[in-house]
């Protein structure tokens, strides 16, 4: 297994650990899940950039890179609505975003076709790496002493900036998820349309 799919796999291992320690009440939790998806988000650069660099891309990295992305994010967004951290509908949107890409890359694979990941996919992806690090750093940030408690207290006509920054975000990943998903239904309804 060449270092590209390595990365992949401790994605997954990764997103068990990030979700546990989500879940797990123990001091300084905020800021180990933080570091713990941090990492993930790296890999997610990293395995990418090295399987084009040294020609190592294979159809398991086409295939499990883009899901191994989904259920980090998708678990993130789906913890954070049971913590009261991120509204229903933002979940649902990119719950339901990638179900259905997902399974228009199933209905491309049982036509022996590999669909690879867009433009738009990955700058959604980015979106959505952003906005759950910033949700995390708005959990872990009163742990952190003065240096929490001064990025807390940074403040534009009163209103928090890393609280901005928080609600922004999400409405961005929204825009960008929902643009994306539209794309590749678009770009490859050929494969779905044929069948109607």
């Amino acid at each position: 297994m060449n270092l590209p799919n390595q990365l992949t796999l401790g994605r997954f291992v990764l997103t068990l650990l990030f979700l546990g320690v989500v879940f797990l009440p123990f001091p300084g939790h905020e800021t180990v899940a933080l570091v713990l998806f941090s990492a993930a988000g790296i890999t997610d650069y990293l395995d990418g950039r090295i399987a084009r660099e040294r020609n190592l891309i294979t159809r398991f990295g086409t295939l499990m890179d883009p899901l191994a992305d989904k259920i980090l994010t998708c678990s993130a967004f789906i913890a954070f609505v049971g913590q009261g951290l991120v509204p229903a509908w933002i979940a649902v949107i990119i719950v339901a975003r990638e179900l259905a890409i997902t399974g228009l890359r199933l209905l491309a694979a049982s036509n022996q076709v590999v669909l690879a990941a867009e433009r738009y996919g990955k700058h959604k992806t980015i979106s959505q790496i952003v906005t759950i690090i910033l949700l995390l750093v708005w959990l872990a940030a009163p742990g952190w002493g003065r240096f929490g408690d001064a990025l807390m207290g940074l403040s534009i006509a009163g209103r928090s900036v890393l609280q901005m920054a928080v609600v922004g975000s999400q409405y961005i990943t929204v825009l960008f998820t929902l643009y994306s998903g539209a794309v590749y239904l678009w770009r490859n309804r050929a494969l779905y349309l044929r069948d109607l």
